[in-house]
């Protein structure tokens, strides 16, 4: 009895913790005239790859195995690369959603910008994608 209660109460509690991380702290900008005399103080683009290893991504998605969420290889075989899909990709990674693959719903990533949403779901659609 004392099992059932815990096993159930644990993956609650994995599942909460997952939807928690990821947060970005705020960044501190300064002023356009002072950006663009110092170009050097700009920061480079994050790529997906780093975007999607400083999130909380791969606590429900795994490269080849479903575990709360779809797998990485199972979203690009659904989705092909092009605009359409990863703009619809990006939306769901910034705003969450479900439906698409079971009731669990995807947590909102709203820390993210739509570029790096982009950005993750380019990332997920080329390395993923059967080859």
């Amino acid at each position: 009895m004392r099992k059932r209660l815990l096993a159930p109460l644990f993956l609650s509690a994995a599942f909460l913790a997952a939807c928690g991380g990821g947060d970005k702290k705020a960044e501190e900008t300064k002023s356009e005239d002072h950006a663009a005399a110092d170009n050097s103080m700009v920061k480079p683009q994050e790529s997906g790859e780093e975007l999607m290893n400083g999130s909380d991504c791969k606590t429900c998605h795994k490269p080849d195995t479903k575990l709360v969420g779809p797998s990485f290889k199972d979203i690009a075989a659904k989705y092909p690369l092009n605009d359409e899909n990863v703009k619809m990709l990006a939306d769901k990674i910034i705003n969450g959603g479900s439906g698409n693959w079971g009731e669990t719903p995807m947590a909102p990533h709203s820390n993210f910008t739509e570029n790096d949403g982009k950005e993750i779901a380019k990332h997920i659609l080329e390395t993923y994608a059967a080859k």
